[in-house]
Order: C-alpha cells, then sequence, then structure tokens
C-alpha cells in the first residue's frame, strides 16, 4: 500500500486531529528508522519521548515476545507477576509509596488529580503557567493554555494558575508541575520554583505532584527529575518512556499518601497488562544498568553543546531531553526530515525538540548535529 493510499484512508476514515508528516516508517533498530522505500532516518524524537531505550532493542523485544507468547491479559481483577514487579521497582526507585497503573501520561495525571481530591475533598488545584498534563477532562483542566482549553469549554472547575504558589492554602488539594515543561518547548523550572510549591504545600498539607510524564525513566540523567533538584513530591506521573514503545502510565505515591484511594475509586480495564509490564521492566532493566546514566549526562551535555553552538546560543535542557530556538521551527522540522533525514518536531513556532532514545550514541549526536548544521546554514 502506498502512501498515497494510507493518505487517502485517513482523509476518509481517520479523525483529522493531526498534521501527519508525508512519511510511512515501517522499521526501527535504535536509533535508526526506514521508511517504505527503504530509506534511513535519525530518530531524535522516538516517537516523543516514548521509544526510551531505541527501536527493538533485544533485550526489550525478548521480554516482550516471551510474555505475549505466554499470556497477554486477564484483568485487574487476578494477580500477573509483571505488573507487581513492575510495582515495587518503581516505588523502590522512587518515593517509596504505592503504584496506580494507567496507560498514559493523561490517565496518570487523572489518577493523580482524583487522588489529591480524594485527599482532600473539594480542594482547588493550583498548576503553572505553561504546563501540559493532557488532553483528558481532568488533565486539560490542568493545562493553562487558552488555544487547548478555549474549544472544550466548560472545563472541570477548581483549577488556578499560581507560579508562586502565595495562594496555596489549607483549602488547596494539589499543587501539580512539570519539573521540565515538556510540550511547552523544553523548559527546565528554576529550582527556586520548586522549593517553593514543597514549602506551601508542607505548610497547608496540599499535595505536591510532580508530572515526570516526559523528563522520568532516565530522560534527564538521572532516573527522576526531582533527583536533580533536591526537592521530593508527594506523588509523581509517569508514562512515555516507560513502557519502551508500549502504552503504560503510572501514579506513584510517598507512604503517607498510598493508601488515600479506596477499592472502587478508580480503576482502568487494560492498565498494568502483562505485556506493557513486561516491557517496561526490561527498560528499567537497560536504564538501570551500571554506568548508564552517568552515559546518559555526558552524551546530554555533548548534544547541548552542539546545539548551543549552532543556534546561537539559544539552546536548553538537560541530559537528552533538549530544544533550541529558531524562528521557523515547523518549516525546519519538515525540512530535517525531507532533506536530511532527522526526524524531529516543533513544539511551536519558534522551538525544536530534540529527544533522542538514550542509547543513542556519541557518533549519532555527532551526525544529527552535523545534518542540522546544513540545515540552520
Amino acid at each position: 500500500m502506498s502512501l498515497a493510499d494510507l493518505q487517502s484512508l485517513e482523509r476518509d476514515y481517520v479523525m483529522g486531529t493531526y498534521a501527519r508528516l508525508p512519511v510511512e516508517f515501517v522499521r526501527g533498530e535504535g536509533t535508526r528508522l526506514w521508511d517504505a522505500d527503504g530509506e534511513e532516518y535519525l530518530d531524535f524524537l522516538t516517537g516523543i519521548s516514548v521509544v526510551q531505550v531505541g527501536h527493538s532493542h533485544p533485550h526489550w523485544v525478548e521480554a516482550v515476545r516471551e510474555q505475549a507468547a505466554r499470556l497477554a491479559h486477564v484483568g485487574n481483577l487476578f494477580y500477573t507477576g509483571p505488573a507487581m514487579r513492575l510495582a515495587g521497582r518503581l516505588s523502590e526507585s522512587s518515593l517509596g509509596g504505592k503504584v496506580f497503573f494507567a496507560n498514559s501520561g493523561a490517565e496518570a495525571n487523572e489518577c493523580a488529580i482524583k487522588l489529591a481530591r480524594r485527599h482532600r475533598a473539594g480542594g482547588d488545584v493550583v498548576v503553572v503557567e505553561g504546563g501540559f498534563h493532557g488532553r483528558t477532562y481532568g488533565a486539560l483542566s490542568a493545562t493553562p493554555q487558552e488555544a487547548k482549553q478555549a474549544p472544550f469549554a466548560p472545563l472541570v472547575p477548581g483549577f488556578r494558575i499560581d507560579n508562586a504558589f502565595e495562594s496555596v492554602d489549607e483549602r488547596t488539594a494539589a499543587v501539580i508541575l512539570e519539573p521540565i515543561q515538556g510540550e511547552s518547548g523544553i523548559h527546565p523550572l528554576p529550582e527556586e520554583t520548586l522549593r517553593a510549591a514543597r514549602a506551601a504545600c508542607d505548610a497547608t498539607g496540599a499535595l505536591l505532584i510532580f508530572d515526570e510524564v516526559q523528563c522520568g525513566m532516565g530522560r534527564t540523567g538521572t532516573l527522576w527529575a526531582y533527583e536533580q533538584y533536591g526537592v521530593r513530591p508527594d506523588v509523581m506521573t509517569l508514562a512515555k518512556g516507560l513502557g519502551g514503545g508500549l502504552p503504560i502510565g503510572a501514579c506513584v505515591t510517598s507512604p503517607e499518601y498510598a493508601d488515600v484511594l479506596q477499592p472502587g475509586d478508580h480503576g482502568s480495564t487494560f492498565a498494568g497488562g502483562p505485556i506493557p509490564a513486561a516491557g517496561a521492566n526490561a527498560v528499567l532493566d537497560v536504564v538501570l544498568a551500571d554506568g548508564f546514566l552517568d552515559e546518559v549526562r555526558a552524551k546530554g551535555d555533548r548534544l547541548l553543546r552542539g546545539l548551543d553552538d549552532l543556534s546561537g546560543g539559544r539552546a536548553r535542557g538537560r541530559g537528552l531531553m533538549c530544544a533550541f530556538a529558531t524562528e521557523d521551527g515547523p518549516a525546519l522540522v519538515k525540512r530535517a526530515l525531507a532533506d536530511e533525514r532527522l526526524v524531529l518536531n516543533a513544539t511551536g513556532p519558534d522551538t525544536v525538540r530534540l529527544l533522542p532514545p538514550l542509547t543513542v550514541t556519541e557518533d549519532e549526536i555527532d551526525e544529527a548535529l552535523e545534518r542540522l548544521a546544513r540545515l540552520v546554514a
């Protein structure tokens, strides 16, 4: 089936919610993708920080294949080993409480919002300007971006913006923020902002929720982004790179809030299924190997320095979560795909985002920078 055939099917049968670029990818290996015509690409987007350990990583493939051959699904009315093991690993490597599995980052954030409202009934949720937490109604209501919210009003009530957290009081259920804002263009929040949020929540009993859907799972060079700030949240949400390409999200609590949600308060048909959980366990195996995160930090420094040189000092990011400012982001991304076989994306008119797999090599980073240099020149 040709690309034209696929585009015709999309026009006739697929809701027009995506502006797809004109390429059909059919195979991936490591940092490389191949299209239907056999052309090879460098993937510095990884499905928006999803293919965390590269396409078709052998350990991940074997774990998923083995689980698929044994058991695909039974639902959460019964026990399955991969999910229980994964919950333990996530808890012990982070906040030490309990885990609710979801299918996506938006769903993980929905769980966190419900948990906050169960903790403090009727309480408001404070959000930060520029944040993005998903497109379901609760997560969208926590995303203070007019263009995304306006068409779907009225939204869920009880969300308000307060970048300084001065309005946080005993009636506030939670503060939710991304330590590094991803969808708005890779903007690391200042450490003092996170400390102010922590102090406000400590003083009032509100929950501090960190959305690490994009910046977690080793993306910044530590397993969790909050580790680099020295500020510990009460609740953390995960997804994207957690499953290595399979849909899985998680809401993780500290011990103090592990039992806020009671039986029947929340649920999901597919969440924590054996195959996605097996994939997530395999991703953790790779990311937690000795020296792996040290390499991510070193490679991230290399990429950020190169982007800074190319952009005239307009690069930003942490680890392998980078972006640079440019006057023609979407046009540059299209040229990168068509002319340089480099997969990127634009988070707005003036930002290009790069999220290579954590297994990217130094040579591949240099190759991507060379391709970018020709475009910028």
